[in-house]
């Protein structure tokens, strides 16, 4: 993950990408609130290169949405997958 935020910069996709991927084995091994954090920068980058209303966007929101309700967050769960649904 340095080596790419160095060589591409912060905000680059590939770096959302391999957020994305890290969230996803943190997520899988229940460590929510790493997975959390992760998945929150990577969506913060894709809306900034890709826009509020892309599908990589509603996908992330989803998954967000996901590790909220594995934490018993269900109002904000509810949020993130009722905005998903308004992308797709």
């Amino acid at each position: 993950l340095e080596i790419r935020r160095k060589s591409l910069g912060e905000d680059h996709p590939q770096v959302a990408s391999l957020l994305t991927t890290l969230g996803a084995v943190q997520d899988n091994q229940g460590n929510y609130d790493e997975a959390k954090r992760l998945y929150e920068r990577s969506l913060e980058i894709r809306r900034k290169s890709l826009g509020e209303d892309h599908p990589q966007v509603a996908s992330l929101l989803t998954t967000l949405g996901a590790v909220q309700d594995n934490q018993g967050n269900y109002d904000e769960a509810k949020r993130l997958q009722e905005r998903s649904l308004e992308i797709r």
